[in-house]
């Protein structure tokens, strides 16, 4: 992709994303998460109940009187996107391939992140890590983000989110809110999750095309694995088989879902025919009652 194609694609992202970030904003997403801690306010007179351990001694000494600190919640967060760019995101049947979705999902979520004053960083991985470029601030920041996402060139068509999670944990030293947008197409990760989970709020966007699940019937068809499987022929024909298929997809994303509960991390699935802001308006609204 050449320069201006890039800008353009970028730019009509940017367009797009900016819009519907203002909508996911002011629906939840500055609310849904904690920030990372609390920090100092001011300083008043001891009252009846205040707890000693926040005594300040500095004033309480000065002035004669007993003081307390008084602390509230940072808001200031910081983001992490780690996305999939392994061979499987690049498959599409729809108006959009599952990258192209993933890539809007994650300017809104970035522009969302700036509105409230956030950090964002980007993680992109196949089965290794493929870039990461450190939490920042700022518009310019986020427009390199997806001009990373849109102009990415994966090195390996695998999957390993275990190495992903390992590599964000290594990296990632201060809390964070750690979004994992995926097919989950990959060997086990809970080990990695679970560890991952302790330290940070994670969640998992799992993002998926309706003929992953629904295989239509079109007679003989030549399939290939998109992650370096060899190719081969089905027969399409078979009601059988065709109920296979969906039954192993929704066993697939039952089986992700509760890795995430089991890890104590939150999980939304995503089809790529569906509008993706309203889901996730509803998912951070769930968030917000829950807190």
């Amino acid at each position: 992709m050449d320069t201006a194609e890039l800008l353009k694609k970028v730019r009509k992202i940017e367009i797009k994303t900016r819009g519907l970030s203002r909508h996911l904003f002011t629906g939840g997403y500055h609310s849904a998460f904690k920030g990372r801690g609390m920090s100092f306010s001011e300083v008043r007179m001891y009252q009846f109940g205040d707890d000693v351990r926040n005594i300040d001694w500095n004033v309480t000494a000065r002035t004669g009187d007993p003081h307390v600190k008084i602390f509230e919640e940072e808001r200031e967060l910081t983001v992490m996107l780690a996305v999939d760019v392994s061979g499987s995101s690049f498959f599409g049947t729809q108006a959009a391939s599952k990258e192209e979705i993933l890539t809007e999902i994650c300017a809104v979520l970035a522009f969302s992140a700036i509105a409230n004053n956030d950090k964002v960083g980007l993680l992109l991985f196949s089965d290794h890590v493929e870039l990461f470029i450190p939490p920042k601030k700022g518009r310019q920041h986020i427009l390199r983000l997806i001009r990373e996402l849109v102009n990415i060139s994966p090195g390996r068509k695998g999957t390993d989110l275990s190495a992903a999670l390992q590599y964000l944990q290594k990296v990632q030293k201060k809390r964070s809110v750690c979004f994992v947008l995926s097919d989950f197409l990959s060997p086990d990760f809970s080990a990695p999750l679970r560890i991952l989970a302790t330290r940070h709020d994670c969640v998992g966007i799992h993002c998926w095309d309706p003929r992953e699940r629904e295989l239509p019937d079109v007679g003989l068809l030549r399939v290939e694995g998109s992650e370096g499987r060899p190719p081969g022929w089905i027969d399409t024909t078979e009601p059988g088989l065709r109920r296979e298929y969906t039954r192993r997809f929704d066993a697939h994303l039952e089986h992700t879902r509760q890795v995430f509960r089991q890890a104590g991390a939150d999980f939304l699935s995503l089809e790529t025919a569906a509008p993706y802001v309203q889901a996730l308006l509803q998912f951070f609204e769930q968030r917000r009652s829950n807190l």
